[in-house]
């Protein structure tokens, strides 16, 4: 495990360190085209009998890596409550109806449109799926990923009030894109259907739950920063929060992302405010920083290694347009159409539901979940799409949201 992790990093801080010096790209996008790269030129030197082992290697490394179990029970508790430490509580709860309704109905109402769409479109392109994989692929594409989106949005130039929106959606409905596919996950192990009170309920428990678990966390927290003033034990405290709870909301079977957002939004805010010296906030807030930033290139450049173990079968290319089509066509859809409908209404400049739509980047979380799919042909179909969609999302999308807030919000 510790060859496994020096390798990762090493390779991540030799890629960022050339992006840096001379690509010029946002560390997070610049990292992953390098290690897309990186993995393209092994497979082409191996093909071509230039070079010999080094393709093998990458592939050993990256198969006795567990990205779905790293990311989602590791990384992200982190990277989840680091955002949340400094989005500003007051403003975001002012639009707290505006980022409720995208996080809830807008996942809900997207995943049906995708699966649905997918279900009746991917037989044309010669690649068919069942309804229920499908509906699977709907759920882990239409959450936003919060890993990506904040990553990429520091440097787009969105105005304050919209860069909060799609931050807080993007915290946010990850939380319920997760429980509705741990609850499809478990109708295609047990070939039932619950009821939609069953259904219901399930998603009140988990991300209810998690919401009220986030609180009860947050509080104790703060309780412990504010009887003490001593940097190196209050960020520690932050620390054992952080993993601690997520492992607890797991064995609780309450939503984890859901608890830290709100765990960080409460230290980020009540606990900055009240309970922290100035010295305290200023080491807290460094050491979060370095932590958001380490864990993000890491992640990156791992989704952009991961292209050499994912299977792509014939007729790919066809299914993967098709697929990033609809994902953004549903996006545009469930959020973009009626934001850019009422935008008055919803206090959002001109323009916000093309921003919205456009910036609705995908990322590592739906890779997780795709390989946390039980092994059959149809998990490597919904991998192969899941991966070429979040390489476009984050390539195409993610380097070209500057330009589109530019170029369409007006006040």
């Amino acid at each position: 495990m510790l060859d496994i992790a020096a390798t990762c990093l090493v390779v991540t801080a030799l890629l960022a360190y050339l992006n840096h010096r001379f690509v010029g790209l946002p560390t997070p996008i610049g990292v992953m085209v390098s290690a897309l790269g990186l993995s393209l030129l092994l497979v082409a030197l191996d093909v071509f009998g230039i070079v010999h082992g080094l393709r093998g290697y990458e592939e050993s490394l990256l198969r006795s890596i567990d990205f779905s179990s790293v990311l989602m029970q590791g990384m992200l508790s982190l990277l989840l409550f680091a955002g949340a430490l400094h989005v500003d509580l007051s403003e975001l709860r002012s639009y707290r109806w505006q980022i409720g309704a995208l996080a809830v109905a807008g996942t809900l109402l997207s995943t049906m449109v995708v699966g649905t769409v997918l279900w009746l479109a991917l037989p044309w392109a010669g690649l068919p799926v069942p309804f229920i994989y499908c509906m699977l692929f709907g759920a882990l594409i239409s959450p936003t990923d919060p890993i990506a989106v904040m990553g990429i949005l520091k440097s787009a130039g969105a105005p304050k009030d919209l860069e909060l929106v799609i931050a807080g959606e993007s915290l946010f409905n990850d939380g319920i894109g997760v429980v509705v596919f741990s609850l499809l996950v478990g109708i295609l192990a047990s070939g039932d259907v619950p009821s939609w009170r069953e259904g219901g309920e399930l998603l009140l428990h988990e991300a209810g739950g998690g919401l009220l678990f986030g609180l009860v966390l947050g509080y104790i927290t703060f309780r412990l920063l504010r009887s003490i003033d001593h940097y190196q034990v209050e960020v520690l405290i932050t620390l054992a929060a952080v993993m601690g709870g997520y492992a607890l909301a797991s064995r609780l079977h309450v939503s984890g992302p859901l608890a830290m957002v709100v765990a960080g939004l409460m230290i980020g805010n009540h606990g900055r405010a009240l309970a922290m010296s100035d010295t305290t906030r200023k080491h807290l807030d460094l050491f979060w920083e370095l932590i958001d930033e380490i864990l993000n290139a890491v992640l990156f450049v791992l989704i952009g290694l991961e292209v050499i173990v994912v299977s792509f079968p014939d007729g790919i290319a066809a299914a993967a347009a098709l697929t990033i089509l609809v994902t953004l066509a549903a996006r545009w859809l469930t959020v973009g159409l009626p934001i850019g409908l009422w935008y008055g209404a919803l206090r959002l400049p001109r323009g916000a539901g093309t921003v919205l739509t456009w910036g609705g980047l995908r990322g590592g979380i739906s890779v997780a979940l795709a390989l946390s799919l039980p092994l059959s042909p149809e998990r490597e179909t919904l991998l192969a799409l899941t991966y070429c969609v979040v390489v476009f999302s984050i390539l195409a999308q993610g380097l070209t949201i500057g330009r589109v807030v530019r170029h369409t919000v007006r006040s």
